[in-house]
């Protein structure tokens, strides 16, 4: 039942994805293009997704579990810290310059279009790059704990 439910809820999101047009490059790299050929119709989409997120969390984050999990899997961090930031930064200039979010370019990939392989590939090279320069600091911040004790 969960992969159903799993299935059905990932082909709402390509689909509204793709509907929006979120998932031509070019629309959201004309929504970028604010001193040219700006396109503002994304922000619709955005915005409408900010309205369902504001009530659906008010509506579902009362009652005492979701329906297949034994509690709610909330983010616990209200830290504004480098790697949130960062993170966001590198998000945005990637999504910027390549016209792809990873949500937007995942329902893509099954057209086979090469921007989108690239995309993806990249996607997940910077994703294990991070990754491993995650362990690497943190290897270094426990060689520097270590040495002060």
């Amino acid at each position: 039942m969960r992969t159903v439910i799993a299935y059905v809820i990932g082909l709402l999101f390509g689909l509204g994805i793709s509907i929006s047009g979120m998932a031509n490059p070019a629309k959201v790299l004309n929504f970028f293009d604010v001193t040219g050929t700006w396109d503002p119709s994304l922000a619709f989409v955005m915005g409408g997704a900010l309205i369902v997120t504001f009530f659906g969390y008010r509506w579902v984050l009362p009652k005492p579990a979701p329906i297949l999990e034994k509690s709610f899997q909330v983010p616990t961090n209200r830290k504004l810290d480098f790697k949130l930031i960062g993170g966001s930064a590198v998000f945005g200039i990637g999504w910027g310059i390549a016209g792809f979010c990873p949500g937007g370019a995942l329902p893509v990939l099954g057209t086979g279009r090469i921007e989108v392989v690239l995309f993806t590939v990249a996607m997940l090279g910077g994703v294990f790059a991070s990754l491993g320069m995650m362990k690497l600091t943190h290897k270094r911040a426990q060689l520097i704990d270590a040495k002060r004790a």
